[in-house]
């Protein structure tokens, strides 16, 4: 395996537990915890697609980051766990 691949399958990993978490009602899609999953995740994704030239995977993650940062940013302290 290249290094690459390793590191796009720990973003992958990370988002997919997001995913889980969420569906499986642990977090909130509004939660810090889940914003910064996906922003670890697609960071971690988008530097994998850079490092093998896979630009409009680069430019999707990418996004995708900046995105769940605003929202990390965004997204009141306290709420890191499932409101109930």
């Amino acid at each position: 395996m290249k290094p690459s691949d390793i590191i796009a399958s720990i973003g992958v990993i990370i988002l997919l537990i997001a995913f889980l978490l969420n569906l499986y009602k642990r977090i909130t899609v509004e939660s810090r915890a889940y914003t910064a999953m996906n922003f670890l995740g697609a960071s971690t994704c988008c530097f994998a697609s850079f490092m093998i030239g896979f630009y409009p995977f680069v430019v999707l993650e990418g996004i995708w980051a900046a995105f769940a940062l605003v929202s990390f940013i965004n997204v009141p302290r306290g709420t890191s766990l499932k409101n109930k």
